[in-house]
């Protein structure tokens, strides 16, 4: 009974990943044809929504793969004793070694997260990977190539979106190390996973191909859900109404920091984007965009749920929001 019972709560749950599957399909493909010769007359609203939740699907889809297997470089290829050995053994100097991780990993915060719960499952701890995943997408080099390109004339911008992350996630690194039951961090289905142990000693390759399929199935339904919910808050949201907010200093960090929730864009490219409002906002309100985006955003909070309790991600947003807007209140009155 206990086997049927397990067999079927797999079923049902691979035939919930299949009709998300099937429903996203269906969505690029109206997409396609309403935007062919071929026309398919949709309301003006449901055509963004289509287009936007689309693109930060297709956008998000190649690094999430590429996070995926480094995820198993890490935790089948790469020898554990290998990676502790390379880091000091205090905890402030592991974190801090574990946020510059990220310049040898040029993925966005979507291919992160299966990095993150791939250090879990090889023995670091929940602070050391939400250290990481809040510093790596931004501490890379292909994010701050694209900050510098999209800001050539300031390199203050450059230099405080860095640090920013750099303190930023430090400081949550900190204050979730002196959690001392990691059940309240990581919620129980990842915990269980990590727990698994291979009985059949299955050969390299076959346990990449198993543990591939396996985060895939967990990730791509959450980053779909995101992109979707992403989509539907910009339809619902006019944008004039953020704008309108730019002149105050204060309301302007704040309405940059709304955006970046909204948006939902990817940090290698996000530069690019904020540069469209920086003779409208504040320097600080463009480091604030800059600094949260790529670690709180509407699709990053439903993938952070596959590993995170609901109880961490509220934590963690609230100390990523205030943070935030410390740092750009300090670049405003610096700058």
């Amino acid at each position: 009974m206990a086997i049927y019972s397990t067999n079927r709560l797999r079923g049902e749950k691979w035939e919930v990943r299949l009709t998300g599957l099937l429903l996203i399909l269906a969505l690029l493909l109206v997409r396609f044809f309403s935007a062919s010769t071929i026309h398919v007359g949709l309301p003006n609203r449901l055509q963004d929504l289509i287009t936007l939740s689309a693109s930060v699907i297709l956008e998000s889809f190649p690094f999430v793969v590429l996070g995926i297997v480094l995820s198993i470089v890490v935790q089948i290829w790469l020898p554990q004793a290998v990676i502790q050995s390379w880091l000091p053994k205090n905890g402030f100097l592991r974190r801090l070694c574990i946020s510059f991780t990220g310049v040898l990993l040029p993925v966005c915060e979507c291919g992160n997260l299966p990095v993150a719960r791939s250090l879990v499952a090889q023995g670091f701890t929940a602070a050391e990977s939400i250290t990481f995943l809040l510093a790596a997408p931004i501490l890379n080099p292909v994010t701050l190539v694209t900050t510098h390109q999209a800001f050539p004339g300031d390199t203050r911008l450059l230099i405080a979106r860095a640090l920013g992350a750099l303190i930023i996630a430090n400081v949550i690194g900190w204050l979730f190390s002196k959690e001392k039951h990691e059940t309240r961090v990581l919620n129980a289905a990842f915990i269980t996973s990590c727990k698994v142990k291979d009985e059949h000693n299955h050969a390299k390759w076959w346990r990449s191909i198993e543990l591939f399929r396996a985060e895939m199935g967990n990730i791509m339904p959450a980053l779909f859900i995101g992109s979707v919910v992403a989509g539907c808050i910009q339809v619902i949201v006019p944008r004039e109404v953020l704008l309108g907010l730019g002149a105050n200093p204060v309301i302007s960090i704040l309405a940059m920091v709304v955006l970046a929730f909204i948006v939902s864009i990817c940090s290698n490219v996000d530069a690019f984007f904020a540069l469209a409002f920086s003779t409208t906002f504040s320097t600080g309100a463009v480091v604030a965009f800059l600094v949260f985006g790529p670690m709180i955003d509407v699709k990053m909070l439903a993938l952070m749920r596959t590993t995170y309790t609901k109880r961490t991600l509220v934590q963690i947003t609230v100390l990523v929001l205030l943070l935030t807007i410390i740092l750009g209140l300090a670049v405003n009155y610096a700058f």
